[in-house]
Parts: structure tokens; C-alpha cells; sequence
């Protein structure tokens, strides 16, 4: 009996460490990508960064020029910035090593799942970026810029301090971009039913406009870009989770499947 539990102990710990190795080689693996992705686009970081800051460029009046409050500020900033898109451009890899990583205990179902969710959150996010970038950034500045005119006062923004607001939109909007894939993977993986989240509508929005007073600047129009997106986002994922909604069929495959493994 002490050495079937031995053996079995020994057994438990060889795939953990194997678990762990393989985990150590997909994490080299991703960081590797972004690294390769950052060092092809050093060179243009200053450009990134332009690009990058043009929405606050546009909205400061004429002459107006962002700042440097910190010695190394001008260096760090745009290799920050840099590395963000190199995270960016690399995310596909490092979503499928993750993938990869997990697949093997997933049930053949939950696998043919796995590619529709990765590609729609990885479009989704980059949406939710580009909607910050493109709408969200300059309705906000041009907003800020017109109190500045009455006051007298000059808009000059540091370069950190813009990297940090524009870092935090860009997550606060990747992230709430991928409203409808959470609402589909609740409902496919039976957590909970289609009827129950519809019938917590109203808590929703409720929970989109207090997540955006927190996750936005304190302005109504700011609140507003997030909260509303937020909400029809929710509606939409209502939408898509009519066709995952899981079938007993499904259930009596996959208990089958189990059944004839393990026999």
C-alpha cells in the first residue's frame, strides 16, 4: 500500500513539474514574440509616439506643444509606447500559446470554441482601442481644450502623464469590448442561463455607467462613450448567445466521450 502511494505521489509530481516546464516554455515563447515584435519597431518609436499622441496634438491650440517634466521622460515614453504595439501586433501568438497550454484539457467541444472566442476577443479589444483612438480621444480633448479658452489658461500636457491617461482608455475600452464574448461564454458553458441575464438588464447598465465614472476621466462625455458602448455591447452579446446556448445533446456527447475514455 506505501508504495502504490508512493508511486502514486511521484506520479502526481512529474506531471506537475511537466505541467510546469511546459507552462515556462510558452511563457519564453510569448515574451520572445513581443520581443522580436519591440526590436523591428524601435527605430520608429519617436514616429509611434507621434502617431500615438496626435488626437492631444490636434486638440492643443496654435503653437501649443506637449511637454518633458521628467530628464528621461523623452526617452522611456515613446520605448513604453513602442512596446505596447509590439505587445499589440504580438498578442495572436501569445493568445495561442496559451491556448496551446490549456487545450489538451479541454473537451473536444470546448476546443472547437476556443478559435472563434480568441479571434473575436483579440478584434474586439483592437476595435475597443481604435474607437478610444479615434472618437473617444478627440471628443475628449477638444472638450477639455474649449474650458481652457474662457480661463486663459495654457494646455500643455506631460508626456508621461498623457501615456498614463491614454494606457488606462485604451484598457478600460479593449476590456469592455469583450462584453459580448463573456456573455456567449456564460451561456455556452451552462454558468448561466440566457433567460437570467436578460432579466438583469436594468443592474447592467446600472454597473456600465459606475464602471465608466470610475474608469474615466471626470466628465460626463467621457462617462458617457464608455457606459453607452458598454451597454449596447451587452445587447449584442445577448444576441450572438441565442445560437450557443447549450443543447442536451450536447451534454450526453461529451458525457459519452468521458465514458468511453475512461472505460
Amino acid at each position: 500500500m506505501t508504495e502504490n502511494n508512493s508511486t502514486e505521489d511521484s506520479g502526481l509530481q512529474e506531471t506537475f513539474l511537466s505541467h510546469l516546464f511546459e507552462l515556462r516554455d510558452r511563457v519564453i515563447k510569448a515574451a520572445l514574440a513581443i520581443i522580436v515584435v519591440f526590436v523591428c519597431l524601435v527605430y520608429w518609436a519617436p514616429d509611434i509616439f507621434h502617431l500615438f499622441a496626435q488626437p492631444l496634438l490636434e486638440a492643443l491650440p496654435a503653437g501649443g506643444k506637449m511637454i518633458v517634466t521628467d530628464v528621461t521622460g523623452s526617452f522611456f515614453v515613446p520605448m513604453k509606447v513602442t512596446m505596447l504595439v509590439a505587445f499589440i501586433i504580438a498578442l495572436p501568438v501569445v493568445m495561442y500559446q496559451l491556448w496551446a497550454f490549456i487545450a489538451p484539457g479541454l473537451y473536444l467541444h470546448e476546443r472547437k470554441l476556443i478559435l472563434p472566442l480568441v479571434v473575436s476577443s483579440y478584434t474586439l479589444f483592437i476595435a475597443g482601442m481604435a474607437f478610444a483612438y479615434f472618437l473617444v480621444f478627440p471628443t475628449v480633448f477638444k472638450f477639455m481644450a474649449s474650458y481652457n479658452a474662457p480661463l486663459g489658461a495654457e494646455m500643455s500636457t506631460d508626456i508621461d502623464n498623457y501615456l498614463s491617461f491614454a494606457m488606462t482608455t485604451f484598457l478600460a475600452f479593449g476590456i469592455t469590448f469583450e462584453v459580448p464574448v463573456v456573455v456567449v461564454v456564460l451561456v455556452r458553458m451552462g454558468m448561466v442561463p440566457l433567460a437570467k441575464l436578460k432579466e438583469i438588464r436594468p443592474y447592467v447598465i446600472v454597473g456600465a455607467f459606475v464602471i465608466s465614472a470610475v474608469v474615466t476621466p471626470p466628465d460626463v462625455l467621457s462617462q458617457l462613450l464608455l457606459a453607452v458602448p458598454m451597454t449596447l455591447l451587452y445587447e449584442i452579446g445577448l444576441l450572438v448567445a441565442r445560437f450557443y446556448v447549450p443543447k442536451p445533446s450536447d451534454e450526453d456527447t461529451e458525457t459519452d466521450q468521458s465514458t468511453s475514455a475512461s472505460t
